[in-house]
């Protein structure tokens, strides 16, 4: 059984992943349950999730994607259906079609394709898959959420009816438009609407002679609105017609109604696979964002991360377009602990807080951004005492919180666990509080948890120096800069660089050295030598990353090089069997040339057939018998031979093009390059000369050079400067 505490989720900002989940929902239900994302209760479980994730993921690079799944909530409708004889208007019907319409349609795409969507077809398996619901509402209710006229055969009478009605309306009072505008008792606007009724607009003092219902008139009192006496009838049936329409339409929502209430199990049903889609929609939507992927999960007890990256880290600095450094840790059986040290700003929290984000991440069903050959263990347990965790509220300090935190660690800790402490130890006088978690990392060692700590306490240091099952590691800091490099370093334990970083901060060299003076001269050399093994460790690394780079450029030039002499090589076999064909064309040509010369001279027909013949057989025998297929690979071949040839020529001419380009724009460049400002004791040379000279006197655009042994005049043209005359 996997139990992991709020405490832990809340000190790993899992609760920030959580809401940066639920910000890829597109149903309210989806984000309630992405913001409630916790880790499973079984390793089983955890797994299953892990593939839901992987598999939706996965969706983006199929032919097959996953349909919409969107929906809206129908919590209202499901309460009402609890309730005997309530009714459903047709807006709750038409999102009740639209809930089982869509989960219908994610229920037939996972049945089709299991092969492809196993873990995501077994999540939807249980759920019924039906078109009763979506049929029953759709011979009711249409698309725009209206009862349809063929809903029951009354409503369809009723509202034929009112359309007659409606038409006698219209007519009966276009009718009486007409005629009193005729007689001149209608106002210029002649009709408006009055309570959604057509009125006329009769002129005030005309009002007695037109027969109707008065319904209103003008804020001047000029003119009156009356409804034709005609109209107002027809308006009144009109009217109980609507009533009849009312009642009837509320029967068969009541039916509809009726008939839906015992599916509202399966309702419920639906919005709880859609919702838990949206869910997995957006866990894989994340890992897409933050190149999340599944790496293998393993039965032996083993944590092995490779570039892994603290994924709020990450999307904060790709937002900010800065670089995110990636850390690579190892936990397994015979090195069940790390002991972090090093200077404070180096990473330590950061390292320690992403081993613990990402391992509660996997146990939540989230794919996590680290290297695809990366291998986890699934923990029972994961403790973390990271922070300050003062409580003003329970009058505790900082040590007394830590004191029972590990109280609760030493009750809980087995060999399922994995703890992660930052700054073990501190809070405390450094010598007991030191011999004190010295003595509880003792009992984690003994009882086999996994865990990572960071401390600054040398005795802690020294213990996994000498436990077999425990690793000293540093966060890395260049040796001359103090900066950190952000990458840790196994097997060594790491500086506090106390000092150095003091005396970079511009602290005084007296007073370091009256500091130094103050503390154990055994513990100053012991962490000057880790120090000193920090910066040979940081050379070495630099010196393999060279190395390696190296390495990786002469394995592509060697392939390179494999590749264009494999080429050639083909290339020159193509050029000899060309060769070969043409000598013999040649050969046959001169022979024929020897025939035609001799039947020119003694023109025997005879003799020329017999001769033509006989070269044509010798040929023959040289050939071998091919069969059609054969014939046509080998022309296939022989005009592949050719065209390589003339592509090969075309290169080469086209290099030679390039190559004379370059050279005349050298040499046009060499001829408008300013020429240098000579002066006298400048060193000089003739152009594309070698010996260098110094200029003795200038007269009349001549130079007089000497050269040492002898000296000689030129033109100023053709010499170019070696080095300017030194100023003094």
């Amino acid at each position: 059984m996997i139990k992991i505490a709020s405490k832990t989720l809340i000190d790993l900002e899992f609760p920030t992943i959580c809401k940066q989940i639920s910000e890829f929902c597109i149903t309210n239900m989806g984000i309630e349950k992405a913001l409630e994302i916790a880790p499973y209760t079984t390793g089983k479980k955890a797994v299953f999730g892990l593939h839901q994730t992987n598999e939706y993921l996965n969706s983006y690079q199929q032919d097959s994607r996953i349909p919409n799944h969107g929906f809206d909530s129908i919590h209202q409708e499901i309460r009402m259906l609890a309730i005997e004889d309530t009714i459903l208007e047709t807006a709750s019907f038409k999102k009740i079609a639209g809930l089982s319409e869509t989960a219908n349609i994610q229920l037939k795409f996972f049945s089709k394709n299991k092969e492809l969507y196993p873990t995501l077809y077994e999540t939807s398996a249980e759920v019924e898959y039906t078109k009763e619901i979506t049929e029953k509402i759709g011979e009711v209710v249409n698309r725009f959420g209206e009862v349809k006229d063929e809903a029951s055969p009354a409503l369809l009478q009723i509202r034929r009816s009112m359309n007659v009605v409606k038409g006698k309306i219209n007519s009966s009072f276009t009718s009486a438009l007409s005629k009193y505008n005729e007689y001149g008792y209608l106002d210029e606007i002649r009709e408006s609407v009055v309570e959604n009724i057509r009125v006329l607009a009769v002129k005030a003092m005309y009002r007695k002679k037109v027969k109707g219902g008065i319904l209103g008139n003008s804020k001047t009192g000029s003119i009156v609105y009356i409804q034709p006496e005609a109209t107002m009838m027809h308006t009144r049936e009109l009217n109980n017609l609507e009533y009849e329409e009312k009642e009837e339409i509320n029967r068969i929502l009541k039916t509809l109604t009726n008939y839906i209430r015992p599916f509202q199990d399966l309702l419920q049903d639906y919005q709880e696979l859609l919702s838990e889609i949206d869910l997995i929609s957006a866990k894989a939507k994340y890992a897409r964002e933050i190149k999340g992927l599944l790496p293998k999960i393993t039965k032996e007890r083993e944590l092995h991360i490779k570039d892994a990256y603290h994924p709020i880290l990450l999307r904060a600095n790709n937002k900010a377009g800065e670089k995110t450094y990636p850390q690579s840790i190892e936990l397994k059986k015979d090195n069940r602990i790390i002991v972090i040290s090093g200077p404070n700003a180096g990473g330590k929290s950061i390292t320690l807080k992403t081993v613990g984000l990402l391992q509660v991440m996997l146990q939540s069903g989230l794919l996590i951004p680290v290297h695809e050959y990366s291998r986890m263990c699934l923990f029972n347990r994961i403790l973390t005492d990271i922070g300050d965790n003062q409580s003003i509220e329970n009058h505790l300090s900082t040590y007394s919180y830590r004191l029972k935190n590990m109280n609760y660690f030493l009750r809980k800790c087995d060999d399922k666990t994995l703890f992660l402490i930052d700054e073990f130890g501190t809070g405390s006088d450094p010598e007991l509080g030191g011999a004190l978690a010295e003595t509880f990392l003792e009992v984690f060692y003994e009882r086999e948890s996994f865990g990572i700590l960071t401390t600054h306490y040398t005795n802690l240091k020294m213990l996994a120096n000498e436990l077999p099952h425990m690793t000293n590691a540093n966060m890395m800091f260049d040796s001359r800069t103090l900066e950190p490099l952000f990458r840790l370093q196994l097997g060594e334990a790491g500086s506090s660089f106390t000092f150095e970083v003091a005396q970079k901060n511009g602290i005084p060299y007296s007073l370091i050295n009256r500091s130094k003076k103050k503390v154990e001269r055994g513990k100053i050399r012991f962490d000057k030598s880790i120090a000193d093994l920090q910066k040979e460790r940081s050379k070495l690394q630099k010196t393999t990353d060279s190395l390696k780079s190296k390495e990786l450029l002469t394995t592509k030039q060697k392939d390179k090089l494999e590749e264009t002499n494999a080429k050639i090589q083909q290339k020159l076999e193509g050029f000899q069997e060309l060769f070969d064909s043409n000598q013999r064309l040649i050969y046959l040509g001169q022979k024929i040339n020897d025939l035609s010369e001799k039947y020119f001279t003694n023109r025997r027909k005879k003799d020329l057939i017999g001769e033509f013949i006989k070269i044509v057989e010798i040929e023959n025998s040289k050939r071998v018998k091919e069969t059609p297929k054969e014939q046509k690979v080998k022309k296939v071949k022989e005009k592949k031979i050719q065209e390589e040839a003339i592509k090969t020529v075309e290169v080469i001419r086209e290099r030679k093009k390039e190559e004379k380009k370059k050279v005349d724009t050298a040499k046009k460049a060499e001829v408008n390059k300013p020429k240098a400002n000579l002066k006298l004791g400048d060193r000089v040379r003739l152009e594309n000369g070698k010996a260098v000279g110094t200029i003795d006197t200038i007269e009349k655009g001549k130079a007089v050079v000497n050269y040492g042994t002898f000296t000689t005049s030129v033109s100023m043209d053709q010499l170019e400067l070696v080095q300017a005359m030194k100023k003094k």
